[in-house]
């Protein structure tokens, strides 16, 4: 038999209401002590139990709602699933909480679908968060009746952390443009502001920003001390978007208007200092890096977002590199580059590649430059940050040539890889890249090839998860394959815009593709599509025929220069000189002096001089040239008459020659050699 006070106890907390969660812990943990002395039923216990873990969680004592879930057994663990989820999802447990709902079964119940989408929201699964969210807002409205704010605020945050995690495909379009409803709470004016910084809109994010803080100083609903907390991360966006704008006084004065001990928040906090080191890192880099050295780490469910944990550590570096601190930077983005040697387009890895080029080369520019990392493309032929700073190197050097070259050897190792790497080598900036180098060398049949190869790739993968990224590759594909006349490129066109219809039946711009390029092969495929589009009726509505063919033919204005630079006109006369015909001058062949007709003219006389039969060298005859050379006859040099003694006669004698010879009488002193 109950206890009688048990069941008193049970009855009077069904029917009470206990806004105090202090004192409803305490009734209930009352109950369950008395349980414990005598009989009771299980279900007046259970009940006890479960309001008991309530005003735990509603106390913020998780820990302790976990254990009292632990203690009590299977039975309440069954009944408290939505209680125990959302206590491992608050202590960060969130593997733990995800294991937990699985096992239950989402079903058709609401509050699980939430604890469910807000633990994939802070395990960074934002397909599956959205995906939550979609089918809590897809409900009818008496389902949803009450949630339509918490739904909207929580659609914003996920469709922003989209954009940012590179997934922005996954937004729809209409989605992505603030409503009127966006604007008439503070909560949900500050995630549209997130979304437009998540797409670099800073100018429509700096106005929303504004809005969310005019929102939120106006409302009544929030005291003083609650005002200021909600104020802090906004004040904190407003900074951070004066920066991007470049307002650095207006950024300066924000943060001086904010106190860092005053913000509950790790992450929010965290950003605000990183701001300070941006603005800090522009005038002393030192103590920039000082700063950076010094932040703490944040773990929990306060810790950042891997994209902007990878922001700070790529802030960390480049504080660093403008230290001076090049070997440091240099030994920790090569450390954990060797970690990751599987070709990825993650921005994380595309920073650390750039960063440690920027240490190799000790931030040079030009030859220099690349002189010191090119070697690196060596040991690293997969790390796409250093392939891009190559490529940057030499387009600054005005040299496309080497840096196409670059990459595309770059698109062959992927090719020849064992590995499928076909994501990364169609990822749509390389693709991108490719083309645009291509359109600069004016090779237009590379750029419709390369676009053809990438689009069939993304067609093929439609199934996978990465399959959207590629939409706006296989977009714009199309368009430029529409472009020629070849029919080839026009069948590859309309494949591409086929499979755009397919994925978006309501996408106008793939619909007029699809029937521009199947127009004049295929009217098939055409006939479905024509109704969708707008009649040409429709297109000419707003045309004046009557007035655009009263107003003629549109003529540019004649300058005063050239109007007086014009010949006169001619007049009559010179107008019919013109039209006769000239007569035609006979040319009158020059002939020499010399010429006899009678005489047959020489054969040769077309070629050089030297080139002659009849041509003899000048100078002297054969015989002469021949006595007078040395070779195997008497030198002959000066001679002298000598008169001999007592008149004897006279003797001709030639003269010794001048200059130093081999005896010793010669003419120059020698010189004695060094001992």
């Amino acid at each position: 038999m109950a206890d009688p006070a048990i069941t008193a106890l049970n009855s009077l907390l069904r029917s009470a209401n206990i806004d105090d969660n202090q004192q409803a812990l305490k009734l209930a943990t009352a109950a369950i002590k008395a349980s414990s002395k005598g009989s009771t039923s299980t279900a007046d216990l259970l009940t006890a139990q479960h309001t008991r873990v309530v005003a735990l969680l509603k106390l913020d004592r998780f820990d302790d709602a976990l254990r009292a879930i632990a203690e009590a057994g299977t039975a309440l663990e069954k009944a408290c699933v939505l209680e125990k989820a959302y206590a491992l999802y608050k202590t960060g447990e969130l593997a733990a909480a995800e294991a937990v709902l699985e096992t239950a079964g989402l079903g058709h119940r609401r509050g699980l679908k939430h604890v469910a989408a807000q633990v994939a929201y802070r395990a960074e699964k934002f397909d599956k968060a959205v995906a939550i969210y979609r089918d809590l807002w897809d409900a009818t409205e008496e389902a949803r009746y009450g949630e339509e704010n918490d739904l909207r605020i929580n659609l914003l945050a996920t469709n922003a952390q989209l954009e940012w995690q590179g997934n922005g495909w996954m937004v729809p379009e209409a989605q992505k443009k603030p409503g009127r409803e966006e604007l008439e709470a503070f909560e949900t004016a500050y995630n549209a502001a997130c979304g437009c910084m998540s797409r670099g809109d800073y100018a429509k994010a700096a106005m929303l920003l504004k809005r969310s803080r005019d929102l939120c100083e106006a409302s009544e609903d929030l005291s003083e001390d609650e005002k200021k907390a909600e104020l802090l991360p906004i004040v904190v966006q407003q900074a951070y978007v004066a920066i991007r704008l470049g307002r650095q006084d207006e950024a300066e004065g924000l943060h001086r208007s904010i106190v860092l001990a005053d913000i509950s928040d790790k992450s929010t906090q965290a950003i605000a200092q990183s701001n300070i080191l941006v603005l800090q890192a522009e005038s002393n880099p030192f103590i920039a890096q000082r700063i950076a050295t010094s932040m703490p780490e944040i773990a929990g469910n306060d810790r950042l977002f891997d994209f902007q944990a990878s922001i700070f550590r790529r802030n960390k570096y480049i504080v660093e590199l403008q230290a001076q601190k090049f070997s440091g930077v240099e030994k920790s983005t090569a450390n954990k580059l060797s970690k990751e040697t599987e070709p990825t387009i993650s921005p994380a890895k595309g920073d650390l590649g750039v960063l440690n080029a920027a240490a190799v080369c000790r931030l040079k520019t030009g030859k220099e430059a690349l002189q010191a990392i090119l070697p690196l493309i060596e040991t690293r032929p997969y790390d796409i940050g250093l392939l891009l700073t190559i490529i940057q190197l030499y387009l600054q050097l005005h040299n496309p040539q080497p840096a196409l070259d670059l990459l595309e050897a770059f698109f062959k190792r992927l090719d020849a890889a064992t590995a499928d790497y076909s994501d990364v080598r169609y990822t749509p900036g390389l693709v991108a890249l490719a083309v645009a180098l291509y359109r600069s060398q004016g090779r237009h049949s590379a750029v419709r090839t390369e676009l053809t190869k990438a689009a069939a790739h993304w067609q093929k993968s439609a199934a996978s998860s990465s399959a959207g990224s590629g939409t706006p590759l296989v977009r714009e594909a199309g368009i430029e394959l529409l472009r020629s006349s070849h029919p080839a490129d026009l069948a590859a066109a309309g494949d591409a815009f086929s499979y755009l219809v397919a994925a978006q039946a309501d996408d106008r711009t793939a619909t007029a593709g699809l029937v521009a390029s199947f127009a004049t092969s295929d009217f098939a495929k055409v006939q479905p599509h024509l109704d969708s589009l707008p009649s040409v009726e429709k297109l000419t509505a707003g045309v004046d025929v009557e007035a655009l063919i009263e107003g003629g033919i549109a003529v540019l204005p004649v300058s005063e220069a050239s109007s007086s630079s014009k010949k006169r006109a001619l007049d009559d006369k010179e107008k019919d000189k013109q039209q006769q015909p000239a007569a035609k001058k006979r040319r009158h062949r020059k002939l020499p002096k010399s010429f006899d007709p009678a005489k047959k003219p020489d054969p040769e006389r077309w070629l050089p001089l030297r080139d002659r039969s009849s041509y003899r060298p000048k100078g002297k005859k054969g015989k002469k040239r021949a006595m007078e050379s040395t070779q195997g006859g008497p030198v002959r040099g000066e001679e002298e008459t000598l008169e001999l003694a007592g008149g004897a006669g006279l003797l001709k004698v030639e003269k010794a020659p001048v200059g130093g010879g081999g005896g010793g009488g010669g003419g120059k002193k020698k010189k004695k050699g060094k001992k």
